[in-house]
């Protein structure tokens, strides 16, 4: 299945590429830029999980402890928080545990949410923006902060999210069961 799952991938990334060279004037995304690894929740797939392991196998035992021990700390935090405000009334924001050095250490096998990170594009009638637009970064030209309107002619029509591609007719193309659908940190 993980096979299937990087032929997926591949077709997904051509269409993402695609997306973010349409919508390059809006983009500040580069090397080293990890504002969307630094807070979030982070949902992956069960399928998506088993494909970020696999590729965490594979790093070096140092790097592997390093993670180990983000993971740990997360876990503590995520208790902390929980016990400390009220059940749903906030969500559990962190910094994802593979970002080490400000880079991605498994980037080749980043989830979908990751790789959509960034673009703007439209969900029931309304443009939807990537959380670092409030930090002056992505499609910041085109959005008033003050007011939160967004003066972009040209979203991307395409709902961009973890549950379309996984339920998408591309995804059945690879027969892919890509599971339930959780926080990353709750994988570990």
């Amino acid at each position: 299945m993980l096979k299937r799952y990087e032929e997926f991938l591949k077709e997904v990334d051509k269409e993402l590429n695609r997306y973010f060279k349409e919508q390059q004037q809006y983009i500040k995304c580069h090397i080293g830029c990890n504002e969307c690894c630094k807070i979030g929740e982070y949902p992956f797939s069960r399928l998506e999980a088993e494909y970020l392991m696999q590729g965490f196998q594979s790093l070096p035992k140092n790097i592997r402890d390093i993670i180990r021990y983000n993971i740990k700390e997360l876990k503590i935090q995520k208790d902390k928080f929980l016990k400390s405000s009220e059940p749903n009334k906030k969500r559990f924001l962190y910094q994802c545990p593979f970002l080490i050095n400000d880079l991605c250490v498994l980037y080749k096998r980043r989830g979908l949410t990751c790789r959509i990170f960034g673009l703007a594009y439209l969900s029931d009638g309304k443009i939807i923006l990537p959380e670092c637009v409030n930090s002056g970064l992505n499609y910041s030209q085109v959005f008033d902060k003050s007011s939160g309107m967004v003066s972009l002619q040209n979203p991307i029509k395409n709902k961009l999210t973890i549950d379309r591609w996984l339920d998408s007719p591309l995804a059945e193309k690879y027969a892919l069961e890509a599971g339930e659908i959780r926080s990353l940190i709750n994988w570990f």
